[in-house]
């Protein structure tokens, strides 16, 4: 797939991760709602990780800026 992901929706994406760990660790959620925010976690992780999102692919919506070649 081509990456259609921008660096600052990339960096928005790790910073939630960030702030949903540290609020686990710091014990600040538990329960339901740490699982349900921890697979959102990982998911945003994953496209952090690969700079495609599955959800925008299916949309047709682009962040990414650069211009791809032909």
């Amino acid at each position: 797939m081509k990456k259609n992901m921008g660096s600052v929706d990339r960096i928005v994406r790790l910073l939630f991760v960030v702030l949903i760990v540290v609020l686990y660790f710091t014990n600040v959620i538990s329960g339901i709602v740490a699982i349900i925010l921890g697979i959102f976690t990982v998911i945003s992780l994953f496209t952090c990780i690969t700079g495609v999102c599955p959800a925008y692919h299916s949309l047709g919506i682009s962040t990414n800026k650069k211009k791809e070649e032909a």
